[in-house]
């Protein structure tokens, strides 16, 4: 499986080789061997899916400690414009941002490592959005960057007076006023 290391360290798009013929296709999602071998190492516990129309943004959601989640997210059905932000203390890149596009048809897939938060706007009609999580869910733990953070100034590739976002996500904080502990 080809990984690509973006700019910020530890997040990590990669494309799975995918064969196919007159009978459709195949190809492996996720193989615990070629990810370590590619030095990424995460015990994943829990899968999440979610089905949305155009235009709902959803996001930017990260755990805290003790139930701080690295996730291995893509699409099975549509096309999202995805987006990590490095939230880790000390980080050399803290507070920048990274996006592209996951789609049923690039199989592209994004390693967003713990100490991100993460959100994505779905751009076809409709979009299913899958993610493995190497930790378990906790609402205790939940924190959130809104989506609209002028600090962050996110190109979401849709105009956010029209976007779907639940009204939890519009009450995050900007970052830098996030929620570590």
């Amino acid at each position: 499986m080809p990984f690509f290391q973006t700019e910020i360290p530890g997040l990590v798009l990669f494309e799975p080789k995918v064969s196919g013929d007159d009978r459709g296709h195949f190809f492996e999602s996720y193989s615990q061997r070629e990810f370590e071998a590619a030095g990424i190492s995460a015990n994943f516990v829990q899968d999440n899916q979610a089905f949305s129309v155009r235009g709902v943004l959803r996001g930017l959601h990260y755990q805290i400690a003790p139930f701080e989640q690295a996730k291995l997210v893509r699409v099975l059905q549509g096309e999202v414009l995805d987006v990590a932000v490095d939230i880790r203390p000390g980080s050399a890149t803290f507070g920048q941002s990274y996006s592209c596009a996951l789609s049923a048809d690039n199989r592209k897939q994004l390693f967003v490592p713990r100490g991100f938060a993460h959100g994505y706007a779905v751009l076809s009609e409709t979009a299913t959005f899958f993610y493995k999580c190497d930790n378990y869910y906790s609402k205790a733990h939940e924190g959130g960057i809104r989506p609209d953070c002028p600090i962050l100034n996110i190109d979401w590739e849709l105009d956010l007076s029209k976007v779907i976002v639940a009204a939890r996500d519009k009450s995050f904080p900007s970052i830098g006023k996030h929620r570590t502990t």
